[in-house]
């Protein structure tokens, strides 16, 4: 294969790779707490084009590879619900759940409460409180949280919301959804500098717009790198039969 389809072929596979992530993006983008994925392009140099041999040596050139993706975890928009089960962060912090798995941290406050009176998400993963215990409710009973994160049910402190505080984002793991993954231990914020808010959800950041303006970008590269294999394809084939009926 020769370069200048290693090349284009590289950048095919980049936009599938970006294809798949933003259709996930518009997937969720209605999700709340949801922090849509970026791409980072690079080019990869292969080591024999970095160092040549020697003078007469042609470095094959270098190929678009997503050098890695991002999590953009800017704050999003808060959308009044009304509801009491749901509650929305305004500021830094993750709230702690307990998966079948193990803890994973989460922007999407929208909770329920399980048959048996414990907190949860609607994945059914227990909410936990600062001490990382499960938090039980009466479920036939109003009750408060406060901008600190203090729950409140007949005039008693039934828990403190454990907000997960993470110095560094690029620690954590995405997982399905909304989800994140815990690469360090897990702090709990004060919240100075953030508030918590019942009756409202974040929103994603992803604008619908974006994201389908992107798709289209992404989809129109794809088909001109095809395009130009395609071409190429048939000029090789061409200067082979101009090369057969010469000799």
């Amino acid at each position: 294969m020769d370069a200048f389809t290693i090349s284009a072929a590289s950048g095919m596979r980049a936009r599938l790779e970006s294809l798949d992530m933003i259709a996930n993006n518009l997937a969720n983008q209605s999700t709340p707490g949801f922090k849509p994925d970026r791409e980072m392009y690079g080019l990869y140099v292969a080591p024999e084009a970095r160092w040549p041999q020697d003078e007469s040596s042609v470095a094959s050139p270098a190929a678009p590879v997503i050098e890695r993706q991002w999590t953009d975890f800017r704050q999003g928009a808060l959308r009044q619900t009304g509801e009491p089960f749901d509650l929305a962060l305004n500021g830094p912090g993750f709230f702690l759940v307990r998966s079948q798995s193990g803890d994973l941290l989460t922007r999407n406050g929208n909770f329920r409460v399980s048959p048996a009176g414990i907190l949860e998400t609607q994945d059914g993963y227990a909410v936990l409180d600062v001490r990382k215990k499960t938090i039980r409710l009466n479920a036939g009973s109003s009750f408060e949280v406060s901008a600190q994160g203090e729950i409140r049910q007949d005039g008693t402190v039934v828990a403190q919301l454990g907000i997960a505080d993470v110095a560094d984002l690029r620690s954590l793991g995405k997982r399905a959804g909304t989800y994140f993954s815990m690469s360090e231990a897990v702090r709990f914020s004060s919240l100075q500098g953030s508030a918590l808010y019942q009756g409202r959800l974040e929103s994603s950041t992803l604008a619908p717009a974006e994201g389908a303006v992107r798709l289209v970008q992404i989809m129109r590269q794809f088909e001109s790198l095809t395009k130009a294999v395609q071409i190429h394809a048939e000029m090789d084939r061409r200067s082979d039969e101009v090369a057969r009926v010469s000799g």
